[in-house]
């Protein structure tokens, strides 16, 4: 039995709803990591606005300060003319700070996969949902919540292994959900 039907007969076997096993709530990319999503590569894609978590997909988890090669990369997209917002679950100062110092909106307190937070990031950014793209490192929350409005979605893999022990329950169910599939760059 090869590994993909092998997954599948596991999925059936342990009753999980569809959108729990892949379908439309995978993402459209997987990247090792956002500096590998070139603006120009959005750009051509039709991406005018750009939702970012925060957490694990551009800093580590409880680091405060932005690597420089993240710093341009973000100031990049705002260069290229992309509108850019953090959709962040957390409510801390350093979100705010780490907003401030990347020239993003920020919308916190996300509670992410609801659908509110992404419209008001919308709002703020005046982008429809059809030419925006959420650029986040969890499948239940970054990618469940964009997907469910027609918001393009690119995964990337997490910074660092340390995380709030809900979110590590589920990375388990993610690499389930995920399979064989592994990160590629976009270009």
């Amino acid at each position: 039995m090869s590994l993909a039907s092998n997954e599948r007969a596991h999925k059936r076997v342990l009753g999980l709803p569809p959108a729990l096993t892949g379908g439309p709530f995978l993402p459209q990319h997987f990247v090792p990591s956002v500096l590998h999503i070139p603006a120009d590569w959005l750009l051509t894609h039709g991406y005018r606005a750009v939702l970012l978590d925060l957490d694990n997909t551009l800093l580590p988890r409880d680091c405060d300060a932005i690597p420089p090669d993240i710093l341009a990369w973000a100031h990049g997209l705002t260069a290229a003319g992309l509108r850019c917002c953090l959709l962040s679950n957390n409510w801390h100062a350093r979100v705010s700070a780490a907003a401030e110092e990347l020239g993003f909106a920020l919308v916190s307190k996300a509670v992410k996969p609801l659908p509110f937070a992404f419209l008001l990031a919308l709002h703020r950014l005046q982008a429809r949902r059809r030419e925006a793209v959420m650029i986040g490192d969890q499948l239940y929350t970054d990618m469940l919540g964009a997907a469910v409005l027609g918001i393009g979605t690119i995964m990337v893999q997490p910074l660092s292994d340390y995380d709030l022990a809900h979110t590590l329950f589920l990375r388990k169910l993610e690499r389930f959900t995920m399979g064989s599939r592994v990160p590629e760059p976009l270009c």
